[in-house]
């Protein structure tokens, strides 16, 4: 409707344009008439005229007042068609936001959001389970491991340290000046020149490998 409007005002201010124009070569030739009758001394025909073409130069000015009238509503109406606009723009904006109000149920968001939270916490329970138990099932072979190590290196310590004292000990069978050898007629407990206590140990030390 205000598009039609706006035609039918553009369309009358064309045809202003028209008939101003024609009034204002009315006007020229009024003016050339008006001289032409000066020069022939004809001074009434001379008034007539003149009075045409104030009346001429008056509905001129009327035009130019109603083309600009015109353009004045011609202007409103564009503004009223742009408001328009605006406002059908703002009522399907207003008909998207009732939509999605009417799709938001937000105690239903809530649950949603609650029944995600519980079993996120519920899986990361599981899963921290699950670490602990691979855990537990992977640490037996490699403590043994480790303790399998730990045995040998203390054995070998041992053993490096029981060499080391062994070699230390005086031979049982050193020989005095003046005096002959001795030879023992019979092996102690502790064979091989160890004492008691040095062949407890080694005997242990033996228990432990073995095992």
């Amino acid at each position: 409707m205000l598009r039609k409007n706006q035609r039918a005002l553009n369309k009358a201010m064309r045809d202003l344009d028209r008939e101003r124009m024609k009034m204002e070569q009315q006007e020229k030739k009024i003016i050339a008439d008006i001289k032409k009758m000066a020069k022939e001394g004809q001074m009434d025909a001379v008034k007539i005229m003149a009075r045409d073409l104030v009346r001429t130069r008056r509905y001129v000015k009327k035009f130019m007042l109603m083309k600009a009238n015109i353009q004045a509503v011609s202007l409103k109406i564009q503004t009223l068609r742009s408001q328009n606009a605006m406002a059908q723009a703002m009522k399907g904006v207003t008909k998207a936001m009732q939509s999605m109000n009417r799709q938001l149920n937000l105690p239903q968001i809530q649950r949603i959001l609650q029944e995600f939270e519980k079993q996120s916490e519920i899986m990361d329970m599981k899963e921290e389970v699950m670490n602990d138990a691979i855990d537990d099932a992977m640490a037996d072979d490699a403590d043994e491991e480790e303790s399998d190590a730990i045995v040998n290196q203390v054995l070998d310590e041992l053993g490096l340290q029981l060499g080391d004292q062994l070699s230390g000990l005086p031979s049982t069978a050193s020989s005095v000046p003046g005096q002959a050898v001795k030879q023992p007629t019979a092996v102690p407990a502790g064979a091989n020149g160890l004492s008691d206590a040095d062949a407890d140990l080694q005997a242990r030390l033996d228990n432990l490998r073995r095992e």
